[in-house]
């Protein structure tokens, strides 16, 4: 039977060693990053990116990190400069007008009637519901019901709530204005509760 080995984590001084070992053009340093590496990069890419596009974009991310690697001061660790590599890989591939197909977020939206209620009954969410959203699971679904999110309002909801970037942030990533950032933030919201409600109003009265 085949065994699979994992890297053991690195320490701040086997990272510093692995960097070294990179600016000095070590063939073998290259081959560690990317099977250090390349495994969580992929997860990162594939919150913005269908399967093919995401695998494209961590090459992209380890070719533009392979190239920049001489300016990595280490002020950061080498996970989090490389996850921001991999973001913007991801974000300039959603850029390229093949993948400008706008979608309609509307059939995820809430209804409402004539008089502004809701035309469907909207049960509370239960006291438990936060822990119920860090269970393995749960987060599943959650990733599931972002997934369904059209990409426009997919890559904002990420940005701000997930890459945690400030509005005007998410803005000069996207090249939108910070108002379109809110409206599509808020909408993305609205039909993440709705895509939400089945998952964690079950059991509430």
């Amino acid at each position: 039977m085949t065994r699979t080995w994992q890297l053991a984590p690195l320490t701040a001084a086997g990272e510093a060693a692995l960097v070294a070992r990179l600016k000095r053009g070590d063939e073998a340093a290259y081959e560690e990053l990317v099977r250090r590496y390349g495994g969580r990069l992929l997860q990162v890419a594939r919150r913005y990116l269908r399967e093919e596009d995401a695998r494209d974009a961590v090459q992209d991310a380890f070719v533009s990190a392979f190239k920049a690697i001489d300016r990595f001061d280490g002020r950061a660790q080498l996970a989090t400069w490389l996850h921001r590599i991999v973001v913007n890989a991801s974000l300039m591939r959603l850029r390229r007008p093949a993948m400008q197909r706008e979608e309609s977020l509307e059939p995820l939206l809430p209804r409402f009637l004539d008089d502004g209620h809701f035309a469907a009954v909207r049960r509370p969410w239960p006291e438990d519901a936060e822990a119920r959203l860090g269970r393995a699971e749960t987060r599943r679904l959650v990733r599931r019901s972002i997934d369904r999110l059209p990409e426009t309002y997919r890559t904002v909801l990420l940005l701000r709530d997930i890459e945690e970037l400030d509005g005007a942030e998410t803005a000069e990533r996207l090249g939108i204005s910070p108002g379109a950032v809110k409206v599509r933030l808020h909408r993305a919201r609205q039909a993440l509760r709705e895509l939400l409600d089945p998952i964690l109003s079950e059991g509430a009265a």
